[in-house]
């Protein structure tokens, strides 16, 4: 299968605008979200990367770094929309679009390549996206992050298949008898959802022709709609390797945090 990563790259921000071009350690963040395409494919046959942006600045530093790119429309309501976009603009033909989030330079590569890999299998799925299962001391974490910010983090259930019964913003599902599974069990039954997707293409052609769902409405999740209109998710349960999962960047405070993982990095 041809694989096409688009990183959608818009130059607007709220909290920090021009945000694409922002230095993180001596190189923009789009240069290193690109990079990390780039070196989390090297040894894939068949994978393009694209930009897609709607500001000629960054259709300009897409050039001088090598990068190929694609104006696309400043009225794309979702990066998975930008994404379709691109593909039209791009003239290419792909089974594959993998719509890698342009302000999360600390995607670790091995989450790109198994969403990729995922597509091997038949019948195709029509979207993959990956996810973790929290450890109890994680799932600690995430109930009290959302006693302060309640619609951060998105937990998802799986059926026995490995495809998405339901994502929600609260926290899935409701533990009866905690306590003996906390003795009993090294792992909380909560799955959380990491934001990356990747769409079989006539399932991505598919996705922007539907009007908002009632639940993507009401909990603010896009991949609601998927769910609501009949299509299937495969989820890629991810190995963290150890590692913490890094959000993406939308402030200074969260630039210097990624410079400090640079930095221990190294």
């Amino acid at each position: 299968m041809r694989t096409l990563i688009v990183i959608p790259a818009r130059y607007g921000s709220t909290r920090l605008p021009g945000k694409p071009l922002a230095m993180i350690a001596g190189k923009t963040m789009l240069q290193r979200v690109y990079e990390l395409a780039q070196s989390s494919t090297a040894d894939f046959k068949n994978v393009d990367v694209l930009v897609a942006t709607d500001d000629t600045r960054i259709m300009d530093h897409a050039a001088e770094i090598g990068a190929p790119a694609v104006m696309t429309p400043e009225s794309c309501p979702t990066g998975t929309d930008r994404a379709f976009e691109a593909v039209k603009a791009s003239g290419l033909s792909p089974d594959v679009v993998l719509n890698l989030q342009g302000d999360a330079p600390l995607t670790p590569p091995h989450f790109i390549r198994q969403m990729i890999r995922a597509f091997d299998v038949t019948p195709v799925p029509d979207v993959v996206t990956p996810a973790y299962q929290l450890t109890w001391d994680q799932l600690d974490d995430m109930r009290n992050s959302k006693r302060q910010t309640p619609f951060s983090g998105t937990s998802v259930i799986c059926g026995p298949d490995g495809y998405a019964l339901w994502f929600s913003k609260n926290i899935i599902p409701a533990i009866r008898k905690e306590d003996k599974l906390r003795v009993s069990d090294g792992l909380s039954p909560v799955i959380r959802h990491i934001g990356l997707y990747a769409y079989h293409y006539p399932a991505l052609e598919k996705y922007v022709t539907l009007d908002q769902s009632r639940y993507e409405q009401l909990e603010g999740l896009e991949q609601l709609r998927l769910l609501e209109n009949g299509m299937r998710i495969k989820i890629e349960i991810i190995d963290p390797k150890g590692e913490p999962i890094h959000g993406g960047v939308d402030s200074p405070e969260d630039i210097e945090r990624v410079e400090r993982v640079l930095a221990a990095k190294h």
